[in-house]
């Protein structure tokens, strides 16, 4: 059932991916490909609310969202608008068990999910056509391989999130002549054993080599107590701007595409980076950059992910599966200042011309 080709051009597609961050990313990449393939074609796309409020001002896209703080009555606030539209194909390019239970909702023949390795919570349960089963992908090339499985032909990616001149005036308040602009988002989501933070005192490092080298710094992330408190720790010293929980995703997107570089951990804020065109210096140990890192910065990684894998499982990159996390609160700390300082260096020894175009 894998290797799907349409026998004709789709008219109307269902894409369902509801989050996170990063992955939306992903996704509206195929989204773009399916579209410069097959201009006419009418995209609805199935989205969490969260990640709406960056792209649901596509225009050439129709959004339905998934509110889960609704509970079950989200199921019936998507079955509502979904009425009885029938779609040619349904891409189901999220594989949870709280997304699978939506694809009986969507009225088409054809429910494209993963392959039986990558379907997780039993996904292929709620889908009768799967894409081509790989190892060694990135995510986003995962992702692609939906636009491929119904026949739409590689095209140079591209993402087009739509910015409104009040958030690219909001970005370039913090932007100055000859100051290179860093926006350095510092935790990932807070989640059970997910350890993908660097410290507070590598990051107070950095920040100090960033202010020695006539960067404005910009801290970013969300309002979560984690990154509250970091936010409010990295700028004690009063040399960076603290706009942790301060900005909306399109706001934090503007000032990503503004920035000349952008440091962060395996986060929503990477991907976002990718998108708009803006080099990302990403730190890695907990987690494989060859599949979650910012697929266009990969020389500028700091991945400390095989030494992790050694010394906390005791195996290599290529004894384990792909992907698989480093579940240790210390691991991050193979990631030394004076490596990513050399990072910092060395891009801008060779990005001479501060003041990223979007």
């Amino acid at each position: 059932m894998s290797d799907l080709i349409l026998k004709q051009q789709p008219e109307d597609i269902c894409i369902i991916r509801l989050s996170a961050i990063g992955d939306t990313c992903h996704a509206l990449a195929v989204v773009r490909r399916i579209q410069d393939n097959w201009p006419g074609a009418k995209i609805t796309w199935i989205i969490g609310k969260t990640e709406a409020s960056l792209m649901a001002d596509i225009s050439d896209v129709e959004f339905i969202i998934f509110d889960k703080s609704r509970g079950r009555a989200a199921y019936k606030d998507v079955h509502q608008q979904l009425g009885d539209k029938p779609f040619d194909i349904a891409l189901c390019m999220h594989a949870s068990l709280r997304v699978n239970l939506l694809y009986r909702k969507i009225r088409t023949p054809l429910r494209l999910g993963f392959d039986y390795k990558r379907a997780k919570d039993f996904q292929w349960l709620f889908t009768n056509r799967r894409i081509t089963a790989s190892h060694g992908e990135h995510a986003l090339e995962a992702m692609m391989s939906f636009a491929s499985a119904i026949g739409a032909a590689p095209q140079a990616i591209r993402w087009d999130i739509p910015l409104s001149d009040d958030v690219r005036d909001f970005a370039a308040g913090y932007r100055a002549p000859n100051t290179p602009l860093v926006v350095l988002s510092p935790c990932s989501s807070n989640r059970s054993r997910n350890f993908r933070n660097w410290s507070v005192e590598n990051y107070l490092q950095i920040i100090r080599h960033l202010n020695e080298k006539a960067c404005r710094v910009v801290l970013t992330g969300g309002p979560s107590e984690l990154e509250l408190d970091y936010g409010e720790a990295l700028a004690a010293d009063g040399v960076s701007d603290n706009l942790v929980g301060k900005t909306s995703l399109k706001q934090l997107a503007a000032l990503i595409d503004a920035a000349d570089l952008v440091i962060c951990p395996d986060s929503g804020p990477a991907h976002m980076a990718t998108a708009f065109n803006t080099p990302v210096l990403g730190l890695y140990a907990t987690s494989n950059p060859d599949r979650t890192g910012p697929y266009a910065s990969r020389e500028l990684t700091a991945n400390r992910y095989p030494d992790a894998v050694q010394k906390y499982l005791g195996k290599s990159v290529e004894q384990i599966n792909w992907g698989q996390r480093v579940r240790d609160p210390d691991a991050m700390s193979l990631i030394t200042v004076q490596e990513v300082i050399g990072k910092i260096d060395g891009f801008f020894d060779l990005d001479t011309q501060p003041g990223h175009a979007g």
